[in-house]
Order: C-alpha cells, then structure tokens, then sequence
C-alpha cells in the first residue's frame, strides 16, 4: 500500500515549486491527498504519512491534530520559515520526542535571495537608480568634475569590504559570489564560532565594527524579539560615506525611523526588498528619497530556486519515509535561534 502524502498547498503555489513532471512522480509513488479547508485536513492528517506545505497554507498544527497523526513521518514546507505552523512549544516537544521531521524549502530560496542581494549590492554601490533617474537631463551627475570618470561614491563591489549580519543560509550562498568579485567579507553572527567563520572564509567581527569598516553591509539575520530593530541610528551614522545597506531579510531589523534621518542626507545609498511595515504606506519619507531603493520583497523569487525547492521537497519525502537522514531538516532545538 503506498504511503498517503496530505497535500495543503494551493494550485498557485504547488505549480510555482513542483515541475509538472516531479508532481507526476510524487503522485506515482504516492497516495496524495488534497484538502482545501482546515476541517479536511484535519480528517486526512490521520492517515497521512507525510504532509506538504506552502505560501498560503493556513493550516496550524496543534499538539491534538498531531496526535491523531499516527503514522505522520515528515512535514515538507515548500518555501521558508515554518515557525507559523508550530507556534505551541508542546506541538514541538511532540515532534522532537516522536522524531517527526520538519523540512524546510529555504535552501532553494536562498539561492534566488543570495544572487538579488548581489545584484542589489552592484545596483546600490554604482547608485544606478540615482543615475538613470537624471539621465538625461543631467547626463553627468555621476561624475565629480568634467572629465573625471570616477563615480561620486567612488567604490564598486570589486575590491570592496563587505559585511554580512548574520551567516545564515542566504549568506553562506553569497559568499563564494562576493570571493568572485574579490571582497573582503567579514560578518556578525553571535551564533557562530571563529572557527566556523573561518572555514567559510569570513572573519567575525562585532556590529559596530562592522558598520564601521565596510564599503557595504548586507543584512541576513533571523526575525526575532533580540533582533527587532538591531540596526538603528548607532550603526547607521557609523557607515561611511557612499557606503551602502542591502536588505533581504526582514524588515523589522532595521528601525525605519532612524533610517530615514541617516538616508536623507544623502551621504549613502540603501536597496531594500523587506521593509517594516511591509509594504511601506504610500507616504513613507523613504519612498521620496532617491538614494533608497525599495523592491516589493520579490528577491527570492526566480525558477531556478523554486523549483529546486520543489526537487528537495521530493528527496526529503523519499528519503523520510525510506526512513533515511534528510538534509534540510528544520532544528528544532534551535527554535529561539532559527529564522
């Protein structure tokens, strides 16, 4: 009898991650049943052996509906985070003690969030926005004087110090792209030895420091209470002139208050996808400044990673109920420290 796969993704979203032919697969090796409402998914979890999740599943797993799962191996979660699917602490102690594996999609998309955090590093050192915005009217703002060929922030990527704040998946994506372009990289990650900075050839510094010292930083740390507002008007005013901020993480690490102060003098340029609240009202200051580039947290979007998602989703489900160790899963006791 083949194991019964609890599929609570929408059609939207398991056609985003799941090629059609690995779906086609799943469905051969497996009994997949689809439910659209929470009181049908909770009739199927009884005899599902693993379940799927995604964006847009609403579905919340309580310490009584995992209960009533019996044969429940794996809980695949097609994208990032999965902390809004857990948020009883008996519900995890439950999955710790039956050794029920959580696997999260996010290496995939950490590969599409690593290669925008790049391309919004390029964008925001070189301030193209700025310079395609004045063009053609001014075609020469980005020059210091006539006949001078070096742009006004006068640092590219090639070269530059980088700084990284936190060395979470997303961020140990980028590095190797950073080391190509020959940047200097150091990073603050409170949860991570010297030792294992340096395997990934990064050096650990403290946050100041790091605003301090580097041409640009990138933020890649997990949404959590101590991490709520972590960069504010002291790292900030630090950053020297035409460095440049990159976030791709969350929006509430950074205070927008602050922010704004720091931005509208001008003195450096800021590309973010996240923002607090997200999406920013339509009188945010920030919107009006032409040194602040904000995109519509669209940075893990892209074929290639989600579909990779879709691939892993698959490996863990075969792996998992072979009875087999899954890459990807989700460490659990690590909850406070996991994004």
């Amino acid at each position: 009898m083949k194991p019964t796969i609890l599929s609570l993704l929408t059609d939207r979203h398991r056609k985003t991650v799941f090629r059609d032919e690995v779906w086609e697969q799943i469905n051969a090796m497996y009994t997949v049943t689809c439910a659209s409402s929470d009181q049908a998914a909770e009739s199927a979890l009884a005899d599902a052996s693993a379940v799927l999740t995604g964006w847009g599943t609403s579905f919340v797993f309580t310490p009584a509906r995992l209960r009533s799962a019996k044969n429940l191996r794996i809980i695949a979660h097609t994208a990032g985070s999965v902390k809004p699917f857990f948020p009883d602490h008996d519900a995890r102690e439950l999955l710790l003690r039956r050794e029920i594996i959580v696997f999260s999609g996010v290496e995939g998309m950490a590969a599409n969030v690593a290669e925008a955090a790049v391309g919004l590093l390029i964008l925001a050192m070189r301030r193209w926005p700025e310079l395609s915005n004045a063009f053609p009217g001014d075609p020469r703002i980005g020059l210091v004087d006539d006949g001078d060929c070096i742009p006004r922030n006068g640092r590219f990527l090639r070269g530059a110090t980088i700084g990284l704040v936190g060395l979470s998946t997303v961020a140990r994506k980028i590095i190797p792209l950073l080391k190509a372009f020959d940047c200097r990289i150091l990073a603050y990650d409170p949860f991570v030895s010297a030792q294992d900075a340096s395997r990934l050839g990064v050096q650990l510094i403290e946050l100041d420091e790091l605003f301090r010292r580097c041409d640009a930083v990138s933020l890649h740390a997990p949404a959590l209470p101590a991490t709520r507002h972590m960069i504010g008007a002291t790292q900030l005013r630090l950053l020297r002139d035409g460095a440049t901020l990159v976030n791709t993480a969350r929006g509430m690490l950074l205070d927008h208050d602050a922010l704004y102060d720091e931005c509208r003098t001008g003195r450096i340029s800021v590309a973010l996808d996240v923002t607090d609240p997200e999406p920013l009202p339509a009188g945010s200051p920030l919107l009006g400044l032409p040194n602040v580039y904000v995109l519509p947290h669209v940075a893990g979007l892209g074929h290639a990673g989600l579909f990779q998602i879709g691939d892993d989703a698959f490996e863990a489900l075969n792996l998992a109920l072979s009875g087999d160790l899954v890459p990807g899963a989700v460490p659990l006791q690590r909850w406070e420290s996991i994004a």
